[in-house]
């Protein structure tokens, strides 16, 4: 009879298994929300929506949300747009492809900081583009001048662009390698053509990889600050950047912990509507 009660008082296994998982989500991610909404939303008095009133009132926030969702909307797609033509190019399997691979995801082994400062070196003012342009008679420019926004933008971008590219790159590579090759050789043998097999055969079963990847650099994306901060500090207000800022500099932790829900809010709406816009309706239709 006790051992029938403590095979009963046991736990079952998938619980077991998943504790873990579990203790490490809340420790890292669940007991933080809680503390960060309770800094965004808590004063002396309690609950109070001031700290969200002192953020929407700095005039560095509209700004930085403007820059933030500009520079997602114009970088994402071009990431995009450059790792699938390098992962098709390297499908084809052409000669030194491997060294091609290898040359292509170099940037994934440097930091934020460091691709930040190596861009530096290119767009200030004695950098190396100013350089060229002066042996080439041409007058030096002020890439990263506060009067310049425009070419502060672009260099933000151009250096993001070099940097995350690589991760969709290697994301979208594994996706087709694990695309069967019979599917594209029929519809080749039936008279399709390269672009519609890329249309109705390739993109339809790279979905999932491609689903992955815009989740996650959409998440990042909202998350750049470290490059955008070595090219051009406050001139290129972003919203990581200011919760940086009002946490480091002006030693305001509520304000803080307001923009950081913004940003995890963001990024939370992003990730549902790339689910619902990438989900594949055929196999819903099926079910």
């Amino acid at each position: 009879m006790p051992r029938a009660r403590r095979r009963r008082a046991r736990l079952p296994t998938p619980i077991l298994l998943i504790a873990p998982s579990l203790v490490f989500m809340t420790a890292l991610f669940a007991w933080p929300l809680v503390v960060g909404v309770a800094q965004a939303f808590t004063g002396v008095d309690g609950p109070t929506l001031s700290h969200a009133q002192r953020m929407l009132d700095d005039p560095y926030f509209w700004p930085a949300a403007r820059n933030t969702v500009l520079l997602i909307v114009v970088l994402i797609p071009l990431q995009f747009a450059f790792a699938l033509t390098m992962a098709l190019v390297l499908r084809e399997r052409p000669r030194f492809s491997g060294l091609y691979f290898y040359i292509w995801v170099v940037p994934l082994a440097i930091s934020d900081l460091a691709a930040g400062l190596v861009w530096l070196s290119i767009f200030t003012d004695r950098g190396y583009l100013n350089s060229v342009l002066d042996r080439l008679g041409v007058e030096p420019y002020s890439w990263l001048s506060y009067e310049h926004p425009t070419t502060v933008f672009l260099a933000v971008l151009i250096a993001e662009l070099w940097r995350a590219t690589s991760l969709v790159f290697v994301i979208i590579v594994a996706g087709l390698q694990g695309i069967p090759q019979d599917y594209d050789e029929a519809a080749a043998v039936f008279g399709a053509t390269y672009w519609q097999r890329l249309r109705h055969v390739i993109l339809p079963q790279l979905r999932p990889s491609l689903q992955v990847a815009m989740i996650l650099r959409t998440i990042l994306a909202f998350q750049t600050f470290a490059v955008a901060q070595a090219l051009a500090g406050r001139d290129f207000p972003l919203l990581v950047g200011e919760t940086y800022h009002w946490y480091n500099t002006l030693q305001n932790a509520n304000v803080a912990a307001v923009i950081a829900l913004v940003v995890l809010g963001a990024s939370m709406v992003t990730s549902v509507a790339y689910l619902r816009l990438l989900r594949d309706r055929t196999t819903e239709v099926a079910t």
